[in-house]
């Protein structure tokens, strides 16, 4: 698939009131609260055809689609997701922007607060966009999340000029509107929003800040007293769940070379703390410490017998590889490849108890999938190194507990390699 950025786009702004849903092939902005429309595909009657699309659904959530309507370089792109995705292209194309807007979705479904997740939110907005009237400027993104209630699609509008907030937001499952809001009163910190109630009264209309994702609100704001709220609640569940199990990581060798403080043992996502988590999963699974063994061993010079972390002074410990023969090679010798790529077959190998994520915490491991962003995959890698990334990856996105979305200037390296999916971007 080849995605090329478009013209710039118009800012967010609040269209006039009972807006129909965007059409799911031409992702627009979110609009006022509407009334919910009914489904009317012969799926939604629960006949033969429900029965197998339930049957067909993912137990797991998982985002499936990226939409980045308007931001940064990007205007109008839909991105497919699949277990493991590559987005490729030279630079300039918009593979960092993409993945930067998809952590941002993450954060801002972990309950993250606006400014906290776009601090130069003004960058993000196309660069050719002109403001309105009242000199606002801003970006649109979303998502579709696939799982056991079908595809659920997500779409917010941000004003980034002249003050940050959220001024749009569209959450649609099933055929129906479950969720609008849209900025009223510029004076207030609030948003109006509707969202799906089919009781007495087909919504319930209340005010959301505008610094947080109503989504990720909705959990604890709707009662679940009829078969309406229980739809959104289970459509803002499912959205959620899957935004919050993202661990973006790319690898800083410079900062994996020195020492660490014995801690926590959670991965942080530039894996500078890469001998701490060493030293606590060492232990912890013999299995999958085997498998890195094996990994690091296809990817590193010499022979590698054992990768491990051992305590230095002043309380701090150190990555090393252990040769087999006595010797023990510090990872402040190796080179930026071989520290990049024993770090991300690490983060391949391993799960949200390790990686630096807040996964729900309610929902059982089981039911989740880890998504992980990796910018510049291939950075500082040979071919030898990064063909056996991908296979790894390609070996543990198949077992359905892990996903990959990377971004890699050559993805010429995925052909054969199973499932692998590659998204063309061009500048």
């Amino acid at each position: 698939m080849t995605v090329s950025p478009a013209s710039a786009p118009t800012p967010p702004s609040s269209p006039t009131p009972g807006a129909e849903p965007a059409s799911p092939a031409s992702p627009a902005s979110p609009t006022s609260p509407a009334s919910p429309v009914s489904p009317a595909s012969p799926a939604s009657l629960g006949g033969p055809e429900e029965r197998l699309a339930r049957e067909e659904r993912p137990t797991r959530p998982c985002v499936t689609e990226l939409r980045l309507s308007a931001f940064a370089g990007h205007r109008g792109a839909r991105l497919p997701l699949g277990p493991l995705t590559l987005l490729a292209g030279p630079s300039g194309s918009g593979k960092t922007s993409a993945l930067t807007a998809y952590e941002a979705l993450a954060r801002l479904g972990g309950g993250a607060e606006l400014g906290a997740v776009f601090p130069d939110p003004v960058a993000c907005v196309p660069e050719r966009a002109r403001p309105d009237a009242q000199r606002r400027r801003g970006f649109r993104i979303g998502c579709t999340v696939d799982g056991p209630e079908g595809p659920v699609r997500l779409d917010v509008a941000v004003q980034a000029e002249p003050e940050l907030r959220i001024v749009g937001e569209r959450l649609t499952g099933g055929g129906l509107v479950l969720l609008e809001s849209a900025l009223r009163d510029p004076g207030r910190r609030t948003v109006q929003a509707a969202w799906h109630t089919a009781g007495s009264s087909p919504v319930t209309r209340a005010p959301l800040p505008d610094d947080r994702l109503g989504t990720a609100l909705l959990p604890l704001r709707v009662a679940g007293k009829t078969d309406g709220q229980r739809q959104v609640i289970a459509a803002a569940e499912q959205a959620v769940v899957a935004l919050r199990s993202v661990f973006a990581c790319d690898p800083s060798p410079a900062r994996m070379r020195e020492p660490v403080p014995a801690g926590a043992g959670r991965l942080l996502r530039g894996c500078d703390n890469l001998a701490d988590v060493l030293w606590r999963t060492r232990a912890e699974c013999g299995r999958r410490h085997a498998r890195l063994v094996a990994a690091v061993r296809a990817g590193c010079a010499g022979p590698v017998a054992d990768v491990l972390a051992e305590p230095v002074d002043g309380g701090l410990v150190r990555a090393v590889l252990d040769r087999g023969d006595g010797v023990r090679t510090g990872f402040e010798r190796l080179g930026d490849g071989e520290l990049r790529y024993a770090a991300l077959a690490l983060v391949l190998l391993t799960g949200p108890g390790v990686l630096e994520v807040d996964p729900a915490g309610e929902v059982p491991a089981a039911l989740q999938t880890l998504t992980v962003l990796a910018d510049g995959f291939g950075r500082g890698l040979d071919p030898g190194q990064r063909d056996g990334l991908l296979r790894l990856a390609a070996q543990m996105c198949a077992r359905g507990h892990i996903r990959l979305t990377a971004a890699m200037s050559d993805a010429s390296g995925a052909a054969g390699v199973p499932g692998a999916r590659v998204v063309d971007l061009v500048p």
